[in-house]
């Protein structure tokens, strides 16, 4: 059998699972109505990547909260998401099927996403998803996230296969950004942005809206 030297990377919200709504509206009321930030729903929309701790920080500057406040905050933030979306998680369409064809061809796999690990066990074990993935890289796990290339070059580095050789699944201008940094090629789902928003970067392969007319030949 020859040996097929490719890997393949996905992100979680919005590219494995069409969820992002959620996640803004989750954002979007607790920021509005329980810390008071003065922001519309769009403004709260365009914050919408990189680590909870993060978002807070853009949104009220470094140093309002401590650490352990945004830590309260953030997981609070993702119960809220969680209880919204769990009556409707399920994979984007195709993605199973895709995911059973690249598992067949013993290409590896590997999340890299800034979900904190809460969320990402979240899709996993409702959706029983473990069995696929060689690693599984969150927030937690690194210092500095997307467009930072942290999250997918240690995701390379546990699958061990070299950043060039890796296929990174996005479906934000940030993440795409990050796997331009870390030297990868990409495949963006439109869930939350049309192609427009991507007009800078040179490292995608195509675009798609779901996994139904995606092939694993087409990549390798």
């Amino acid at each position: 059998m020859t040996r097929i030297n490719k890997a393949f990377i996905f992100d979680m919200n919005g590219t494995m699972v069409d969820d992002m709504a959620y996640h803004v509206k989750a954002w979007y009321n607790l920021l509005t109505q329980d810390l008071d930030a003065k922001l519309s729903f769009e403004e709260v929309s365009k914050e919408m990547y990189g680590k909870n701790s993060e978002v807070m920080e853009r949104v009220f500057g470094k140093g309002r909260f401590t650490q352990a406040e945004m830590d309260f905050w953030g997981l609070e933030k993702e119960k809220r998401y969680q209880d919204a979306y769990l009556p409707n998680l399920k994979l984007i369409d195709g993605l199973q099927q895709f995911f059973d064809a690249a598992y067949n061809a013993q290409i590896p796999m590997s999340i890299g996403s800034a979900a904190i690990p809460f969320n990402i066990n979240f899709v996993l074990d409702n959706l029983h998803l473990h069995q696929y993935f060689k690693a599984v890289v969150s927030a937690d796990d690194v210092a500095i996230s997307k467009p930072h290339p942290e999250t997918f070059t240690k995701a390379a580095a546990l699958m061990g296969v070299a950043p060039e050789h890796c296929v990174v699944f996005e479906d934000a201008p940030k993440g795409v950004e990050a796997a331009q940094n870390a030297g990868m090629h990409c495949v963006v789902i439109t869930t939350m942005h049309e192609p427009e928003a991507f007009k800078k970067y040179k490292n995608i392969i195509c675009f798609i809206k779901d996994y139904k007319q995606l092939r694993i030949e087409d990549l390798i």
